[in-house]
């Protein structure tokens, strides 16, 4: 764990089950690990409640900002390098994929500014979980670059950096499966309609 995370979940529509939520988001806060010299140490993870549905959808920005841009046609670099390796284009696409959140209902509250996500990246010298597992040969991966820009499509939205990064990860997810490098990809408005 390079960074203190907080993991944020929206309530349930059961009170019941809001309330175990809230409960483990307690015993998180309460735990301590031992350091080995004596003393003891608060987990870096917190589990945070909200009552919008958006702010967990707020890790979109990040995700397609930095994690899936840590991956170029052959290796494999941290996400600070790929958040401020270019900060125009970091904020482009993190501004775009805030405006489909925005697009969807998302209030203002719910979007984590830039600026506190590129400071936060600063400190995030490995490449991502998704980086490392292709470079590692990972077959299958979780596809929120997919996701977004498919529901940006939806809504009549593009953006030529984002599919850019889409299309780098089909590249690399032919490879591992042995698909020809070279294979034409289809516009992804094409996989809405399969």
């Amino acid at each position: 764990m390079t960074l203190a995370t907080n993991f944020k979940v929206t309530r349930f529509e059961d009170s019941a089950h809001t309330a175990m939520l809230l409960e483990l988001g307690s015993a998180i806060e309460a735990a301590r690990f031992d350091l080995g010299d004596g003393s003891c140490s608060e987990v870096p993870v917190k589990l945070k409640v909200y009552d919008s549905v958006f702010m967990p959808l707020a890790k979109w920005s990040m995700m397609l900002t930095g994690n899936y841009r840590c991956i170029d046609a052959e290796r494999i670099r941290s996400i600070r390098q790929a958040v401020h390796s270019d900060l125009t284009a970091s904020r482009d696409i993190y501004d775009w994929v805030g405006d489909v959140l925005r697009a969807l209902g998302a209030q203002e509250a719910d979007i984590v500014p830039f600026d506190h996500y590129a400071d936060a990246a600063l400190s995030l010298t490995e490449p991502s979980s998704i980086a490392r597992a292709l470079a590692a040969g990972a077959t299958e991966i979780e596809r929120v670059d997919l996701l977004v820009q498919g529901i940006a499509i939806l809504k009549g939205m593009r953006n030529q950096s984002v599919d850019a990064a889409v299309e780098l990860v089909d590249f690399w997810l032919r490879q591992r499966r042995g698909g020809s490098s070279a294979d034409p990809q289809s516009d992804p408005a094409s996989r809405l309609s399969r």
